[in-house]
């Protein structure tokens, strides 16, 4: 064996290259699909997260995910303006289907075998959601991304990801973001905001900082699965978190920072 081989079998299957999770659940936001647009879906940006992915999945590290609809339409903020509520988390429902769509062309452009998986019955683009159905394609290595949210109005997608994630026996949410973790002030407003390492999910709840809402945290912590927030936008952050890499802030049932 070359020097050259024996460094990539340690990346690969050594101490340091080993992965941390064998199974991740992905929540992408629907506003991180922008890119640089205000509106829609940046074709170049899901390419950057697919080839993300590719990394990920040449590990053997099982990956599901759930994406919001945000860049589309948001329920709430339709709500707000006069429409009803459960009609307005419908149309979000749908705008995920979009972006599961457009994230399914990235990342089969890119060679990944992938499935889209609808909590609302849309036969002719997507295939139902059934859990034992979605854990069987990520056993065969296949890409699962989950639309729809729940399929119920007045849950959010972060708690669609929590309720996914406990489903497919997954050992980690990946809460992508556009910041570098969880801070106690918006960093992006106040520079000298602190950013945790770790927290609690009580943390969480009880300072109710704005990372996932309350149902998703309490599910999290009633079934002891962690939550890993980190930023997106930086190159090989999902594969570096996946190795267990110091990235982002952890929620857990641990101590905080």
């Amino acid at each position: 064996m070359t020097e050259a081989d024996a460094r990539a079998s340690t990346a690969v299957g050594g101490q340091e290259g080993r992965p941390r999770y064998h199974r991740i659940l992905l929540k992408l936001s629907g506003e991180a699909l922008l890119g640089d647009r205000s509106y829609g879906v940046d074709p170049a940006f899901c390419t950057f997260i697919a080839r993300q992915l590719v990394e990920v999945h040449a590990l053997g590290i099982q990956v599901a995910i759930v994406v919001g609809g945000g860049n589309i339409f948001r329920g709430l903020a339709a709500a707000a303006k006069g429409m009803d509520r459960a009609t307005g988390d419908y149309i979000g429902m749908l705008a995920t289907v979009m972006n599961a769509l457009a994230l399914q062309d990235a990342l089969e452009k890119e060679h990944l075998d992938t499935r889209v998986m609808s909590a609302l019955a849309m036969n002719e683009v997507a295939e139902p959601y059934i859990r034992r159905r979605a854990v069987r394609h990520l056993e065969k290595g296949r890409v699962v991304i989950l639309a729809a949210g729940t399929g119920n109005p007045y849950f959010t997608t972060d708690t669609a990801a929590a309720l996914r994630a406990v489903e497919i026996d997954a050992e980690v949410i990946l809460k992508a973001t556009r910041v570098d973790g969880v801070y106690d002030a918006d960093p992006l407003l106040h520079p000298g905001a602190r950013r945790y390492e770790r927290l609690t999910y009580v943390d969480v709840l009880t300072e109710r900082l704005q990372v996932l809402d309350a149902t998703a945290v309490s599910l999290c912590m009633e079934n002891d699965l962690p939550i890993i927030v980190f930023d997106l936008n930086r190159p090989d952050n999902i594969r570096n978190v996946a190795l267990g890499e110091p990235v982002g802030t952890i929620i857990s049932g641990g101590g905080s920072a």
